[in-house]
């Protein structure tokens, strides 16, 4: 008789164990989908920034990429182009 309320008691505390372990594991669920749509709205600003920064990047890029060694005239010292302005008389000669 002891052996069979033991097995019960066993039986009820493993099913009691998966109730509240699976309250848990929705709860934490809820929880990281409030908390990651909450970070998503705050930092919407500092993404937007960023989109238009690799834009801007993208245009600098493709800016640059006109400057050959043909038609750019100017010195670079130490990473800092210093840009001479030539006129088109000044080309010709």
């Amino acid at each position: 008789m002891q052996k069979l309320i033991a097995l019960i008691s066993t039986i009820v505390l493993i099913v009691f164990g998966m109730m509240f372990s699976a309250v848990l594991l929705a709860f934490i669920a809820v929880a990281g989908v409030i908390v990651f749509t909450w970070l998503w709205w705050k930092t919407r600003a500092v993404r937007k920034l960023m989109r238009e920064q690799r834009g801007a990047m993208n245009e600098a890029a493709n800016d640059a990429a006109g400057f050959t060694d043909e038609n750019f005239k100017g010195e670079i010292i130490e990473g800092e182009v210093i840009r001479k302005v030539v006129s088109i008389e000044e080309i010709k000669r």
